[in-house]
């Protein structure tokens, strides 16, 4: 049973919301990060682990445990949610074919078909948006839009020089559970995947702002809005305490090889 009440208290919320208030304040209130596999925990995704993790124990998670979380409450809201793979474009060189690595939904509500995904680290949708290829959607600032490109659909940002930058490319076509387990062992598992090898947390703001760690290069913390983006390199040191203090996540130490541990 999925604990809509738990859900909806965690993300700021009550009663019987309407999908673009669920979608911007889940954005809001759940940190994307990838902790555990960064430390060697692969991920569940049994809906109760979800709530427990993501609710109960107020962590955050990676695209397959954030957007399958959302699917569960919007499906408690009476909507109908088709999860789909998608493959990440973004920073791929060009003729490289990236696995199917991300997860978007389907929504049918309200008589309306729309794109959800709570769960794309750097620079998540905040709100739904109409499903299928159309108008240019602003939201807080940045800017999105889908094209097609032949079976795909492509979600694209607008880069602060105006051009757009794929993000990701997805066939709208459902995906069956045991597809997206294994789409998910591989990326919380296997020793190349950017999430086993990599540091990525992201806590966005209400204003649309986001605030980054990642260890892309070099391991900093960023702060990222529409007007433009400012670094600053940190230690290992010091993550720990910027998991408490910018992202919500204490509980953390620094283990062997620089490796996030649980505290304690």
């Amino acid at each position: 049973m999925f604990d809509l009440d738990a859900y909806l208290e965690r993300i700021g919320l009550s009663g019987r919301p309407e999908i673009a208030e669920v979608h911007r304040a889940h954005v809001a209130s759940i940190p994307f990060e990838n902790l555990d596999p960064h430390r060697g925990v692969a991920v569940s995704l049994d809906q109760e682990d979800l709530q427990r993790k993501l609710v109960r124990e107020r962590r955050g998670g990676y695209c397959f445990e954030q957007n399958l979380l959302l699917k569960g409450a919007l499906e408690a809201l009476g909507a109908e949610v088709e999860p789909m793979l998608a493959r990440v474009r973004v920073r791929a060189p060009r003729g490289t074919i990236r696995p199917r690595g991300h997860l978007v939904l389907r929504v049918r509500w309200g008589g309306a078909i729309w794109h959800a995904d709570v769960g794309f680290g750097l620079g998540t949708l905040l709100e739904p948006i109409p499903f299928g290829p159309g108008v240019t959607h602003e939201q807080s600032g940045w800017r999105f839009r889908v094209v097609q490109d032949e079976e795909e659909l492509v979600l694209q940002t607008a880069a602060g020089d105006g051009s757009w930058v794929d993000v990701y490319g997805f066939v709208p076509r459902p995906t069956p559970f045991v597809d997206l387990e294994v789409s998910n062992w591989y990326t919380s598992t296997h020793p190349r995947s950017p999430f086993v090898t990599g540091l990525m947390v992201c806590a966005n703001h209400a204003d649309g702002s986001r605030t980054v760690l990642f260890d892309r290069d070099d391991l900093e913390l960023s702060e990222e809005s529409p007007a433009g983006r400012t670094a600053e390199a940190v230690s290992w040191e010091q993550v720990p305490a910027l998991l408490a203090a910018r992202f919500g996540l204490p509980g953390f130490e620094l283990g062997a090889g620089d490796r996030i541990a649980l505290a304690g």
